[in-house]
C-alpha cells in the first residue's frame, strides 16, 4: 500500500512541475521567443488588422509541419470553423509564431495541432474595432 502512495505522490509532482503548453497572442515575438505586449483583446482597424500567435511548448516539436484552426465562438461558446492553414516548422523547434489577420470583430478559438493530428496548444482572442 505505501508503494502505491508513493508511487502516486511522485506522479501528481511530476504533472505539477512539467511546464504547460503556452500560446500567446501578441504584437510581436523577439528573437529569443517572447512576446511582445501580449493580450488576449486587440483592436484593429475596419480593413483588418495583424498580430502574431506565438506558442511555446516544453519539448520539441518532432513535427515539419503543424496547422492552425481559427473558429469563431458564439456567446453560447459554440465554435464554427473560419479558416486554417499551414506552416513549417523545424522538427527541433519547441516555439514558432505566425502572423495573422483578422477582419471581423468577434470572439476567436486558434487551435494548433502537430503532424500526428495532437493538439499541441489553443487560446481564445478577442477581436475589436
Amino acid at each position: 500500500m505505501k508503494t502505491i502512495y508513493g508511487s502516486l505522490i511522485i506522479t501528481i509532482l511530476l504533472a505539477v512541475t512539467v511546464p504547460a503548453q503556452q500560446m500567446y497572442f501578441c504584437e510581436g515575438v523577439t528573437s529569443d521567443g517572447y512576446p511582445l505586449n501580449s493580450s488576449d483583446v486587440f483592436t484593429i482597424p475596419k480593413d483588418g488588422g495583424y498580430l502574431y500567435v506565438l506558442v511555446k511548448l516544453s519539448y520539441s516539436i518532432e513535427c515539419n509541419k503543424v496547422t492552425y484552426f481559427i473558429y469563431n465562438v458564439d456567446s453560447y461558446g459554440n465554435k464554427s470553423f473560419d479558416n486554417s492553414f499551414y506552416q513549417d516548422v523545424n522538427r527541433n523547434f519547441n516555439w514558432f509564431w505566425r502572423q495573422v489577420t483578422f477582419y471581423k470583430p468577434g470572439l476567436y478559438e486558434i487551435e494548433v495541432y502537430d503532424c500526428y493530428d495532437y493538439k499541441v496548444a489553443s487560446g481564445r482572442l478577442r477581436i475589436q474595432y
